[in-house]
């Protein structure tokens, strides 16, 4: 299928298969595709974790509105977002830019200053909104790329985010939960959503154009 056909045969899928398993490659073809994710200063300022240990998922499950897609899809990925801009983290991603392409740039250098007096100052809650949204565009990625691998995802939001945090430890890392996505086939019997009409905005109603 080409991309337009693959983003209308997915959905947000309420009832998945808990037989079948996404292959661990299909996995790691969309978690690539999150981790080559466009971010504001190439911060990337949140994690991906890959939940696939019973027991967490159904504590987390409990924390999730009971929403069964959390335990019978095949993989959860969690996207959790830095609660905060430090020096460290900023000086840590400048670092590995200049480590990876074996020199250091006198523009980049000061870009990292004006983003260190930029970000740093900030409230923290500001900062971890700013990095919540980074991990909204890695969403977007992952969504994408499960549908190029056929593969049914649900973004899910509706859980508390401070239950999940302490179930997988974030905490300690820095890191605030900020969306789920489950990962999975969408069981053949079962789901009322899944031969509905998509609906969306009609495209003039949703694209403008200022020439």
């Amino acid at each position: 299928m080409d991309l337009l056909n693959l983003l209308n045969w997915r959905y947000a899928t309420k009832k998945f298969d808990p037989t079948r398993a996404v292959p661990e490659a299909a996995v790691e073809r969309i978690t690539e595709a999150v981790r080559l994710t466009a971010s504001s200063s190439g911060l990337q300022p949140y994690q991906l974790l890959v939940v696939t240990n019973p027991e967490l998922r159904e504590r987390i499950r409990a924390v999730a509105w009971n929403q069964a897609q959390v335990t019978e899809a095949s993989h959860l990925l969690v996207f959790a977002a830095w609660d905060n801009y430090t020096a460290e983290r900023i000086n840590r991603a400048f670092d590995l830019v200049n480590e990876q392409r074996g020199f250091r740039n006198e523009g980049w250098e000061a870009y990292r200053q004006q983003v260190l007096a930029s970000y740093v100052p900030r409230d923290p809650e500001v900062n971890h909104a700013h990095a919540a949204r980074q991990a909204y565009i890695g969403l977007g990625s992952a969504l994408i790329a499960a549908a190029a691998e056929q593969v049914d995802a649900t973004p899910m939001e509706g859980f508390d985010p401070a239950q999940v945090d302490e179930i997988l430890g974030l905490k300690a890392e820095g890191l605030r939960s900020v969306i789920l996505l489950p990962l999975g086939y969408r069981a053949a019997e079962g789901d009322w959503l899944v031969n509905l009409k998509k609906v969306r905005p009609a495209r003039a109603d949703f694209v403008s154009e200022r020439c």
